[in-house]
């Protein structure tokens, strides 16, 4: 197997997916310009699976810089699995195929890798991407998110997107998907919060069950953006057993929580915008946690979420209110 396809996974309808993703998402104080930088020296790091959305606000800068790096013969197109999201505003169906082309336009691409429903509570439709009413609350709606996925798969029969897959989804999401009557594509993966203090294990096994892979967000905890996330929030990076096991194994405490995610099966999106930092998760291919090591790891879950959507906790598409 060459190098490409043994850092990758192969997805249920027969593309490959890097096991490591570079994360582009950055809080609103952070410069657009930073991403174009940051981007470019995560494919001169050797990143090759780079996730982005439309909400993000930063496709043009994160195109510009794949493109960049596929001009200079760093990269081909081939090379490079794109994934971009399905904004909550987008979710009826028929402003699916616009919301990728939306997208497409911003990036100057011809097609994206992924395609996936960023969360599966709806938002008012349109392009305002955060609607409120008069008193600031978040615009809710409801949509059938079968419908919604259908559209998906029109969009991966036209072209535009060569695997579909979903985010935030609850098991009992996932389910309502493939049970689907009808159902062309399986959801490729279900990109989730998933880090030490919430590893998921329950929904990574019934995602393993069904051939859909689990990618994780916020792998090193949170960006803690207050707009999301409580400000109180345990450090997750000054862990005292990640610090342990990071310094008898000669490595740093983010790379053992992402090596302990990889080594479960997980792919991790790992998101930062230091080069020094960049480097270092591109390293954690060069190592492995013992038995014992992840074992340890494990003991660390307490079911914590950095990210709740607290402004959608009653609309019956919320997803964190079950087990898992």
């Amino acid at each position: 197997m060459d190098l490409k396809h043994s850092r990758s996974v192969k997805l249920n309808d027969g593309h490959y997916m890097p096991r490591l993703g570079f994360g582009t998402y950055a809080p609103p104080a952070v410069p657009k310009s930073k991403a174009f930088e940051c981007t470019k020296v995560a494919i001169e790091a050797g990143f090759r699976h780079i996730d982005a959305a439309l909400f993000y606000g930063n496709e043009e800068e994160v195109g510009a810089a794949i493109r960049e790096k596929i001009a200079d013969g760093t990269v081909k197109r081939e090379d490079i699995f794109y994934t971009t999201k399905l904004w909550c505003t987008y979710l009826q169906p028929e402003l699916v195929r616009e919301a990728l082309e939306i997208s497409l336009k911003k990036l100057q691409l011809d097609y994206v890798d992924l395609f996936i429903i960023h969360n599966p509570v709806p938002m008012k439709s349109g392009h305002e991407l955060l609607p409120k009413d008069a008193n600031g609350k978040i615009i809710l709606d409801t949509v059938d998110l079968r419908d919604t996925w259908e559209a998906l798969e029109k969009c991966k029969d036209a072209g535009l997107t060569k695997s579909i897959g979903v985010s935030n989804f609850n098991r009992k999401q996932l389910e309502m998907i493939l049970n689907k009557p009808g159902l062309k594509y399986k959801p490729t993966c279900n990109q989730v919060e998933c880090h030490v203090y919430l590893n998921q294990s329950k929904l990574l096994e019934y995602c393993k069950s069904k051939d859909i892979v689990l990618v994780a967000y916020s792998a090193l905890g949170s960006h803690r953006d207050p707009n999301w996330v409580e400000q109180n929030s345990p450090q997750l990076l000054d862990d005292p057993v990640l610090h342990a096991i990071a310094k008898k194994r000669n490595r740093t405490p983010g790379q053992v929580a992402l090596r302990y995610l990889l080594q479960r099966g997980v792919v991790v999106l790992a998101k930062s915008f230091s080069e020094k930092r960049i480097k270092e998760n591109m390293q954690i291919f060069e190592f492995e946690l013992t038995a014992d090591d992840m074992k340890e790891i494990d003991g660390l879950n307490k079911n914590f979420r950095y990210s709740n959507s607290f402004s959608a906790v009653n609309h019956p598409n919320y997803p964190f209110s079950e087990e898992y």
